[in-house]
């Protein structure tokens, strides 16, 4: 089993670009499913010492993965935030094969414009903000990622660079981008 989690700070395009990721794989005919880690810990309320359902996330994922893999998926896209080492170990670990991580950076103007037309409630608004320069500060601090790659393009060509990297990371050793 390979797999590839598609990280960045909310409103970077994970899910868009994990879909466009899987129509390439779909059009070179390899077994793959994609999936948005946001789907599998949404449900309310999160109990204060798991907020964002973290552990709920890894339970689901790991049966999710179990029952693709039975159908003989070979490949694994995943989209969703990962803030430490220790969180990729964990996702490492319920996927049970190779685990290649991608970051997307866009500028945070960017960002920030796609959160304000997907998020019309000022509150709503105000929270995913916070959360994307929290997101951007914690990837600047540290080192989660494989590779990052501009998402400030179109979706195609940012899909197209996703999987150029994690060809290239699969053949063999290869050096990151230095991030922002």
């Amino acid at each position: 089993m390979k797999a590839l989690l598609i990280t960045g700070p909310v409103g970077v395009g994970k899910t868009t670009v994990a879909e466009a990721v899987g129509g390439r794989l779909a059009e070179a005919k390899v077994p793959h499913a994609v999936i948005d880690l946001d789907w599998l810990s949404s449900c309310w309320p999160a109990p204060d010492s798991d907020p964002f359902h973290f552990e709920l996330r890894l339970r689901n994922l790991r049966a999710v993965v179990g029952n693709y893999v039975e159908t003989g998926v070979h490949r694994i896209v995943l989209a969703g935030v990962v803030e430490s080492q220790a969180d990729r170990l964990r996702y490492a670990e319920v996927i049970g094969g190779k685990l290649n991580v991608c970051r997307l950076k866009a500028d945070l103007s960017v960002v920030h414009r796609r959160l304000s037309q997907r998020h019309l409630d000022e509150a709503d608004l105000r929270w995913h903000l916070n959360r994307a320069d929290e997101l951007e500060m914690l990837y600047a601090a540290s080192w989660v990622e494989d590779y990052v790659v501009d998402a400030d393009q179109s979706v195609a060509d940012v899909a197209q660079d996703v999987i150029s990297w994690w060809l290239a990371v699969e053949r063999g050793p290869v050096r990151p981008l230095a991030s922002g």
